[in-house]
């Protein structure tokens, strides 16, 4: 049985098991209980010889071996000497169990496809796809069937955009995010591409079997914004450009999880004619200053780390606090336009939801952007979390612009 034994700031001359030098010791380790039980496997007598001038056991100790000691430094605090008996048997850091392999590994996996983010377009996909609902005669167990194809479409999409962004960007994020299963080295890079190649293949398969121009389209169109925004390849790495940047959150934030998913349910599934509808040009137009102000506090907590990689994002170029308050204006722009917009509804609960939703969180984006600390990176992170949770809640608003 293997057993622990502490030993930390002694002093040689009390210590009870090793006393002098040029000796040879019984030590016999005290008795414990182990889950309430008596532990008499301890009783075991153990010897202990020491050379002169040495105080305390550095090796492994067994059954009537001798060990070299050395002398005892005052900066080793803590130091802890293993006992066996004679019996062979694991060391209580060996393998681990099969289920916290299994529950390790789904933890990395959570968070290497950014769940915030993943779940955010999501829900965006699903109230798209339900805006082309008209009556209540709609909503029949084919048109929820032939909602949920798609979305499997939207989760390996959206498994694709993280997953290739950390295979790009591992230095960088050992820098900024030592967190991430690559950086830290949970995944291995063979892992984290493997990930990335069946994501997007079988995105692109799901949405060929469906028969959905609109939707195949929207899949290669966002594979490849990925991919430009990512990989280090001519003309690509798109991340570097703080333009070409926003091109890319407009696309994979804003117009993607909107325009294809909407079409495809209209034709394909309620199998009317596609027309671009009020509700479509409004989410498409506020999801989209959305995407872009997300676009631009999600680099904020990444400055330092683009700084040292040479990235040129808007937060190094400007610094935190200016693009900051661009991404507020910006926001509180398309929150006064939504206001304007039911304002101008012909129907009064259309007319007070969207009002009254749209000046409350306004009010609220306002408070919490007062209160950033730009010097505190958490402060940036739960900042950029309240602008996704901002982004939930304009999935339920939009269904009552009509």
């Amino acid at each position: 049985m293997l057993q622990t034994l502490a030993i930390s700031s002694f002093s040689p001359k009390y210590h009870p098991y090793v006393q002098h030098s040029r000796c040879v010791k019984t030590y016999q380790p005290p008795v414990t209980h182990i889950h309430g039980v008596l532990n008499r496997n301890q009783r075991k007598k153990y010897a202990i010889k020491c050379s002169e001038n040495s105080f305390y056991p550095t090796k492994r100790i067994t059954e009537r071996n001798d060990v070299v000691c050395k002398p005892f430094n005052n900066n080793d605090r803590v130091t802890a000497v293993k006992l066996q008996d004679g019996n062979a048997s694991k060391s209580e850091d060996g393998d681990e169990s099969p289920k916290n392999v299994f529950l390790k590994n789904l933890n990395a996996l959570y968070r290497f496809i950014y769940p915030y983010a993943f779940f955010g377009v999501l829900i965006a996909t699903t109230s798209n796809s339900l805006l082309p609902v008209e009556k209540l005669a709609d909503l029949t167990p084919t048109f929820f069937l032939g909602l949920l194809k798609p979305l499997v479409t939207s989760v390996l999409m959206n498994i694709y955009v993280p997953a290739v962004n950390q295979v790009t960007d591992v230095e960088i994020d050992k820098v900024n995010k030592p967190y991430l299963p690559l950086a830290s080295g949970e995944f291995s890079m063979e892992t984290g591409i493997a990930i990335t190649w069946i994501s997007a293949l079988m995105s692109l398969a799901s949405a060929i079997m469906l028969r959905s121009p609109p939707l195949v389209l929207g899949v290669i169109l966002w594979l490849f914004i990925a991919t430009a925004y990512s990989a280090q390849l001519p003309f690509l790495r798109w991340k570097g450009n703080s333009f070409l940047a926003a091109v890319c959150a407009v696309f994979t934030c804003g117009l993607l999880p909107q325009v294809p998913f909407f079409f495809h349910v209209q034709k394909y599934v309620l199998g009317r004619p596609m027309e671009v509808t009020k509700p479509l040009m409004f989410a498409s137009a506020f999801m989209t200053c959305m995407a872009v102000a997300i676009a631009f506090v999600k680099d904020l907590h990444d400055v330092e780390g683009d700084r040292e990689h040479g990235i040129q994002t808007l937060g190094v170029i400007l610094g935190k606090e200016k693009v900051l308050w661009l991404s507020v204006y910006l926001l509180s722009t398309a929150y006064g336009a939504a206001v304007l917009v039911g304002a101008s509804s012909s129907f009064l609960l259309s007319k007070l939801v969207t009002i009254i939703g749209h000046a409350t969180l306004l009010l609220l984006f306002w408070h919490r952007a007062r209160n950033v600390d730009l010097s505190n990176n958490a402060s940036i992170f739960s900042f950029y979390m309240f602008i996704w949770q901002l982004y939930y809640v304009e999935c339920l608003l939009i269904h009552f612009v009509r």
